[in-house]
């Protein structure tokens, strides 16, 4: 009689492990537009994304693993692109932020050129940002504030312009930043470079290589075109030389008038008569 009734709690846990573990792999739409449109935009000489097919952008996880090259999984959905040092060309697609469920994003030591999609914002979850090591040009999107779990933004040696956006200040989960050896131009936001608290500070290095730049942990102040003793030197200077002109001047003109009088005076010596 204990047999029997144990036979349909045997069935359940039976069928919820079926469930559970032998559950088909279903693709998440957005994942499918995300990778195909991510690798449209990508040129693979080296053919490293070899493995990154059509069929395989449609059923892209099993588990956590992935037929893709430096693709993760987590409940189905891409949660980790490593694509680091693959001389990738060509540039990153805005499509990239339909993956809405990836946390960590590494596309560094390739040769992307472009702009950083302002579309990044929509990848809420994202934690690790790393585009270091490739040629992206264009602004740092002050959107990437949006992001509120980023803990890593790395951007160093790259071509990237304009001013650091003050919004990132307001990530206060970030603890690593690099945006050196840039074109970066302006002031660094307080927010950034001269954090206080519990947030995490970033030092000289971080900003380093970018001519432009200024203010704590660098220079506080760096001068556009001439500097304040250069302007003053040229001013003394100028000053000086004026002078000098105008005293040389003022001799050769009294050199001549007195020229003129000595010519005078002997004209009318030789009109004057002998007593």
């Amino acid at each position: 009689m204990g047999a029997v009734n144990r036979a349909p709690l045997l069935l359940i846990c039976v069928l919820t492990c079926l469930i559970i573990f032998v559950r088909p792999s279903t693709s998440d739409p957005d994942d499918e537009v995300c990778l195909t449109q991510l690798f449209a935009a990508f040129e693979d000489p080296t053919n490293s994304l070899k493995n990154w097919t059509k069929a395989n952008f449609a059923n892209p996880c099993t588990g956590f693993d992935s037929p893709l090259q430096g693709a993760t999984c987590n409940n189905g959905r891409i949660y980790k692109l490593s694509l680091y040092n693959l001389h990738l060309r060509g540039t990153i697609s805005p499509s990239l932020s339909k993956c809405t469920n990836l946390q960590s994003l590494d596309l560094s030591s390739n040769s992307l050129s472009g702009s950083m999609p302002t579309q990044l914002k929509d990848l809420v979850n994202l934690a690790v940002l790393n585009l270091s090591s490739n040629r992206l040009s264009g602004p740092i999107p002050p959107e990437l504030s949006l992001c509120a779990y980023l803990n890593v933004i790395d951007l160093h040696d790259n071509e990237l312009t304009g001013t650091i956006p003050q919004q990132l200040g307001l990530l206060v989960r970030l603890s690593a930043f690099d945006v050196s050896n840039n074109r970066l131009s302006g002031m660094i936001p307080p927010s950034l470079g001269n954090r206080s608290g519990n947030l995490a500070r970033f030092n000289a290095s971080s900003f380093e290589g970018n001519k432009e730049l200024y203010g704590y942990p660098l220079e506080p102040y760096k001068s556009r075109g001439l500097s304040v003793l250069a302007i003053v030197g040229i001013g003394l200077g100028s000053g000086l030389l004026s002078l000098v002109v105008s005293f040389t001047a003022v001799c050769i003109w009294l050199k001549i008038t007195e020229q003129k009088m000595a010519n005078e005076e002997g004209k009318i010596t030789q009109l004057m008569p002998d007593y």
